[in-house]
């Protein structure tokens, strides 16, 4: 079913969440014995205020990029990837901050990260781009957490923080592309986590068809046009995409 919904498609939106990732060994974030449960999320409000909130903020972060460089991307990243780089007309919308689609093959210009990526750094105020191995650096000879070398600004992984504003120009782009597209597919988000949780509805109400993959429960599935309740490897593996 999923792959005929596919090959019937002309314009397709995948939606990915934190199921995909946690196939490849990254640990998820919110669920029951997830990271946020072991450790208390730093608020943005307190990274900009705290010099050693900041510092801890950075500790964390090379730390997940050592989780995310150990991993590989699955069989869901590389049929995304297939389909995303053939013929048919596909954007990807994802609230994972891994890098994972991008090392599948996937060009950065297709691909709308809602939530960041927390294997890139910049400038809060200029936006000049600091990879973690410069900030890594940054910190070791200076001892304290990176500034920019333009403006002196503070420099933070690209990821969304708790508290911090959600950004704007990315979610008027995953909108359009929600109200674009013929077939809106979720895969491995349990859609409780808005506004990102609203466009799959976004799209439905567009007229597009609704696949929901993930391996529990979401509140959209009793809308939806097929849900597949199994691992995401598998269900890529047996479609044959």
């Amino acid at each position: 079913m999923l792959a005929s919904l596919i090959s019937e498609a002309e314009k397709i939106v995948f939606f990915t969440g934190a199921g995909i990732s946690t196939e490849s060994g990254i640990a998820d974030f919110r669920s029951p014995g997830g990271i946020w449960s072991q450790m208390k999320p730093i608020q943005f409000q307190d990274f900009m205020a705290d010099e050693a909130t900041r510092r801890e903020d950075w500790r964390r972060r090379f730390y997940f990029q050592s989780q995310f460089d150990q991993a590989q991307p699955n069989e869901g990243h590389a049929a995304i990837a297939r389909v995303m780089n053939g013929p048919k007309g596909a954007m990807l919308i994802t609230q994972n901050i891994d890098g994972l689609h991008q090392r599948s093959g996937i060009a950065d210009d297709r691909i709308i990260e809602i939530h960041g990526n927390g294997t890139r750094a910049a400038c809060l105020d200029c936006e000049t781009p600091m990879s973690l191995q410069e900030s890594a650096r940054h910190i070791e000879v200076r001892d304290q957490a990176p500034r920019c070398e333009e403006c002196g600004g503070l420099v933070k992984a690209q990821v969304i923080s708790f508290g911090q504003p959600m950004p704007q120009d990315k979610m008027i782009a995953s909108v359009k592309a929600a109200m674009s597209c013929d077939l809106f597919v979720v895969i491995g988000s349990s859609l409780v986590v808005r506004p990102a949780s609203d466009l799959p509805l976004v799209a439905q109400q567009a007229g597009a068809r609704l696949a929901i993959i993930n391996r529990e429960a979401t509140p959209h599935d009793s809308i939806a046009d097929l849900v597949i309740h199994e691992s995401i490897t598998h269900i890529f593996l047996r479609a044959g995409l």
